[in-house]
């Protein structure tokens, strides 16, 4: 069974910073492929960011303020989110498992997502 565990989320004020983790405790962590994308109430899926083995690509809203990572050793992809600003407010959660390595892509496998809300 795929598992993905967000954790780090909460509250913060604009200007603020937090760190995303995401513990994969599958072999899906091996894939060359994983992601972060955010859903905010009653607005669509957004993707994020994604680590195509090493290469990362950003959506233009974050773009210069997120940076992901991975760090192998601990099978755990990180979102780092600086600046962050109230339209960041959403559900964030980790993918694997795709066939085509996109900031916009469906993802396979999820996890269950860790809230991340930025006050003004």
């Amino acid at each position: 069974q795929v598992q993905l565990v967000e954790t780090g989320g909460g509250s913060v004020q604009t200007g603020g910073s937090l760190t995303l983790s995401c513990a994969a405790t599958d072999h899906t962590y091996s894939t060359y492929c994983m992601g972060w994308f955010r859903q905010a109430p009653g607005k669509e899926r957004e993707g994020v960011a994604i680590d195509s083995d090493g290469t990362t690509k950003y959506a233009a809203s974050v773009k210069g303020r997120f940076t992901i990572s991975r760090d192998k050793a601990k099978n755990t992809l990180y979102l780092q989110m600086d600046n962050l600003k109230p339209e960041d407010t959403a559900m964030y959660y980790c993918g694997s498992g795709t066939v085509t390595c996109r900031v916009s892509t469906d993802w396979i496998y999820r996890g269950q997502g860790t809230q991340v809300t930025v006050s003004s």
